[in-house]
């Protein structure tokens, strides 16, 4: 039966995505963090600053979905470095 389940979707266990290295991008370090959507992958980042010794976080998640994995971790860093170029510090407000 779980031969079935497999073919068809349904059970099995959700693969966990691999652990992404930062990177930093004008004063914000920026993780790609994709997010599984039903065998697609949903662009998403989390970024962060230290503002007056305290770290900011913020996660971004767009519509936007790619099939590969590391595609959707490209895809979701050139979007993080975007948006901070066009948001800065206002991420965290």
């Amino acid at each position: 039966m779980s031969f079935l389940k497999k073919l068809f979707g349904g059970g099995g266990s959700a693969k966990t995505p691999p652990s992404m290295p930062s990177e930093t991008h004008n004063g914000f370090t920026i993780t790609a963090a994709p997010v599984n959507d039903g065998g697609t992958w949903r662009i998403g980042a989390r970024i962060e600053k230290e503002i007056d010794g305290e770290v900011k976080s913020h996660f971004m998640m767009r519509a936007d979905t790619l099939q590969s994995f590391d595609d959707a971790a490209k895809a979701s860093v050139d979007k993080a470095r975007m948006l901070v170029d066009q948001q800065g510090d206002r991420i965290f407000t």
